[in-house]
């Protein structure tokens, strides 16, 4: 067969295939970093890196930027200082942990070098100072309870409820843009994965009260809300917390019957859930957790 009519073939079976896919499966690669602004804001940003987001605020005084989101990325907190850069040339005033986890926190040295003040709960800092962490900057400032961060017009809310995630997880509040920042406590659209390992499970079931309480209307995660990196409502808060209870109510009565950690951790399943993302990867973790409450009282 003449290689004219060869090539022609190819290229109509290429464009069959093609047609054939998924519309998913044509687009672009996600991109590994990505800034976007919030719906509805004049000067409030997304910066992801990977599988991690943080927030930052933009200000006629300078920008209050949130964690680095860089863990195992050495470049990461200048990849964030250059998506800053694209948005606006004014100083980094401040950095503010969301807690003291690496995955989140790691990487601030270009910030630290560009002058901004680092922020945390003040158990946070009693944390990170011992461990001595090489990527991580050790904070500034502290607080215990609340502080507020006032900046070119823009107020951003520093607020401690209580043990969730872990012992130094706060909640960032910009009342004007009725927005919160919270990381990891409460995903997004998904079934709490590998962090519901850290949890203390009673005192997180009433951080997240608290939370649902509070003067908001959109929630940033610290992952990407699912599906189409969706910021999360207070339907997502309440939806987490009555799978909490749920998994809490079942857990217990296992574990009462002495069946925890097996069969209970292995067996037990919450159907209603099961199509949620992360379920299969998440439900084991969920089970252990409980488990460790009421079978072990841990």
């Amino acid at each position: 067969m003449p290689r004219v009519q060869l090539t022609a073939i190819a290229a109509a079976l290429a464009i069959g295939l093609a047609s054939a896919l998924p519309a998913a499966a044509q687009q672009a690669p996600r991109p590994a970093i990505q800034t976007t602004k919030v719906d509805g804001t004049d000067n409030v940003y997304i910066f992801r890196n990977g599988g991690h987001q943080a927030m930052f605020v933009v200000t006629s005084e300078g920008v209050i930027a949130t964690d680095l989101v860089a863990y195992g990325k050495p470049d990461g907190g200048k990849q964030y200082v250059d998506e800053i850069r694209k948005v606006t040339n004014q100083p980094i005033k401040y950095v503010v942990y969301s807690h003291h986890h690496y995955d989140h926190i790691a990487g601030g040295k270009a910030l630290k070098d560009a002058g901004a003040t680092f922020i945390s709960h003040a158990n946070a800092k009693k944390r990170l100072v011992p461990l001595k962490d090489p990527h991580t900057v050790i904070p500034d400032k502290t607080f215990n309870k609340f502080m507020t961060i006032k900046l070119g017009g823009t107020v951003l809310e520093l607020h401690y409820i209580g043990v969730n995630h872990s012992d130094s997880n706060i909640v960032m509040r910009l009342p004007k843009e009725k927005l919160i920042f919270v990381v990891d406590t409460i995903p997004v659209g998904a079934f709490p994965g590998r962090g519901f390992i850290d949890i203390d499970p009673l005192k997180t079931e009433a951080f997240i009260e608290k939370v649902l309480k509070m003067s908001w209307d959109r929630m940033i995660p610290g992952h990407p809300g699912l599906p189409n990196d969706r910021l999360g409502t207070k339907q997502d808060a309440q939806d987490i917390l009555t799978l909490m209870r749920e998994a809490s109510a079942d857990m217990k009565k296992l574990a009462q019957e002495g069946k925890c950690w097996e069969p209970a951790e292995r067996d037990y399943k919450m159907p209603k859930y099961e199509k949620w993302p992360g379920y299969e990867a998440g439900m084991p973790l969920v089970a252990r957790r409980y488990c460790g409450l009421w079978g072990r009282g841990t």
